[in-house]
């Protein structure tokens, strides 16, 4: 295809298409990542717009990601090219010819057992000058992350002023899909969190309602952690506290959610519990749109099978011996 040179700019018809789309209540902060990465792409190859052999080299270039991923980015780039295209006939249009699907990996499920490992990595590491809070920061995260099931972004996101600690309930602001809900915390992650912010809260400290609840240091002040600091965080306290499944995989940081989700459950089953009537709860504590959502997180295991299969017993057994209704 000829290259076309855009009178208006692709920097402008990005910010464009980002703009109509937040205009409909879509947050797009991935897919302004991705288009931020083609239009620098784009500039380094000091070209005037984007054409079919740049898109080709764009996507060489994104070989160290997973097939799945490059998928999504794909089809970010295509529906932006098809936006513009309403505007500027002549513009490239990629062919809708994503990379393959592949199935997505299953989860890490982590048991108690994993988390009171955890706990004791996080008592051990080390204060530094840049994270004089660590042990304690990662020790918090960890009993979160496991407890309440948050995702990772909400826990990072989370402010002082988000912390209701006499009631022990978290407030997640303006997550996934602009949701906004109430998180009240079980009674011992409930002591977890007064017990960090009694250090969190001394004078040394941002204590503003808006500085961050986990509290990292740089040049002497108060500065949150990234999703991605959390994340590599995380996962090197799984590989320290030697966290695998069967298969000797390590889990992800999601997969901390996955098994919240699995292990509320199977305390429903031991309580004897309408579970139907317990996934809109589940759905709406953990910020899901509907209990489809929340059914994702839910593997049959072995313990949740067994407690499945007794529940059945106990409610028809008598018409297998041979009993009547």
């Amino acid at each position: 295809m000829r290259r076309v040179k855009n009178p208006q700019g692709l920097e402008t018809a990005i910010a464009s298409f980002l703009s109509h789309q937040r205009t409909l209540g879509r947050s797009y902060t991935t897919e302004e990542y991705t288009l931020g990465r083609l239009q620098r792409f784009v500039v380094e190859q000091k070209a005037d717009d984007l054409t079919a052999s740049l898109y080709t080299r764009w996507c060489e270039t994104q070989h160290r990601i997973s097939s799945n991923t490059l998928r999504g980015r794909q089809s970010v780039v295509r529906r932006f090219c098809l936006y513009r295209r309403r505007h500027e006939p002549r513009c490239f249009v990629p062919d809708p010819l994503f990379a393959r699907p592949r199935p997505y990996v299953e989860p890490v499920l982590i048991t108690e057992v994993h988390i009171a490992r955890m706990l004791e990595v996080t008592d051990a590491l080390r204060a530094s000058s840049n994270s004089p809070l660590r042990s304690a920061v990662m020790r918090i995260a960890v009993v979160l992350l496991y407890t309440a099931g948050l995702r990772r972004g909400e826990l990072v996101r989370l402010r002082l002023g988000d912390v209701d600690a006499r009631g022990g309930v978290l407030r997640i602001c303006d997550s996934k899909f602009h949701r906004s809900r109430l998180v009240p915390l079980s009674k011992d992650a409930h002591g977890e969190l007064r017990h960090y912010l009694v250090r969190r809260l001394q004078s040394s400290y941002n204590q503003n309602l808006d500085a961050p609840l986990l509290c990292n240091t740089h040049g002497g002040r108060c500065h949150g952690y990234t999703g991605a600091g959390i994340a590599h965080a995380i996962r090197r306290l799984f590989v320290q506290a030697e966290v695998r499944d069967n298969e000797g995989r390590t889990p992800r940081v999601h997969d901390t959610r996955h098994s919240f989700a699995l292990q509320a459950l199977i305390r429903s089953y031991r309580r004897g519990d309408d579970v139907q009537t317990q996934l809109p709860k589940l759905a709406l504590y953990m910020g899901h749109v509907n209990i489809l959502s929340t059914a994702y997180y839910l593997r049959f295991v072995p313990e949740l099978a067994a407690l499945a299969s007794r529940r059945f017993g106990q409610r028809f057994a008598h018409l297998i011996n041979g009993g009547v209704l």
